[in-house]
């Protein structure tokens, strides 16, 4: 079989995978559009189109034995998923080792097999990276929402610390009660508080002036008098019992 024989079945058999996708230029030259297969992409949606590759493929005179002229382009390169020339070269190197794994043999169909899934395995590498940049900023965000409600780690130089800490405030915390306690004493006696009421309202005994210093005029025989009457129990109380 010739060259272009070869040719002529393999441009057949290429026109009845490709019915719509393939446009024939001339007997040695096409063009394939492939649809890629986006990932995370509601494919559902209303209006969507999928990304378009473009693969020419032009016969030399003894194709298959030589290789033919590839050329790639994309549809919408504005709105393409895929970059170029970024993207392109990667695309070229993968065409690049197909054709010489195929030389000698029809090879249009693996070419355009091996552009499809480059193409796609770019898209999903990038999808995934996208996703790890997103899982990523969202586990950042976490921590931060989580050292919130994280306690300081207890070791033993922050117990220390605390407990240093609390001595001297219960200290302070004493040793101000105690000053508040002597001013208000000291008030009391300066103002000559000899009502006989105390704190509370409730009114002082005959003891509580005595020993407080708040009563003048009162020896100690009266005192005396005032503190057992005090202390003595009502007799009319008192059960006798037979």
């Amino acid at each position: 079989m010739s060259a272009t024989e070869e040719q002529e079945q393999e441009l057949e058999v290429l026109e009845s995978i490709y019915p719509d996708e393939l446009t024939k230029i001339s007997d040695t030259e096409f063009t394939i559009r492939l649809s890629l297969e986006e990932p995370d992409v509601d494919v559902d949606a209303e209006g969507y189109e999928a990304p378009i590759i473009i693969l020419r493929v032009t016969y030399p005179p003894t194709y298959p034995n030589a290789a033919p002229t590839l050329a790639i382009s994309l549809s919408n390169p504005s709105t393409h998923p895929l970059t170029f020339p970024e993207d392109e070269q990667t695309l070229t190197a993968a065409l690049d080792t197909a054709v010489e794994e195929n030389m000698g043999m029809a090879m249009v169909f693996t070419l355009t097999t091996t552009l499809k899934e480059t193409a796609e395995s770019i898209l999903r590498d990038r999808a995934d990276e996208a996703r790890r940049i997103r899982d990523e900023a969202a586990r950042v965000e976490e921590e931060k929402e989580m050292e919130k409600f994280r306690g300081e780690l207890v070791t033993r130089e922050v117990f220390e610390a605390w407990r240093l800490a609390f001595i001297k405030e219960m200290k302070e915390k004493k040793e101000r009660e105690e000053k508040e306690k002597e001013e208000a004493e000291a008030k009391g006696r300066r103002s000559g508080n000899v009502s006989g009421v105390g704190a509370g309202g409730r009114k002082m005994t005959g003891r509580e002036l005595f020993e407080k210093g708040l009563v003048g005029g009162m020896d100690d025989d009266e005192a005396e008098d005032e503190v057992v009457e005090e202390t003595a129990p009502d007799v009319g109380k008192l059960e006798i019992k037979a």
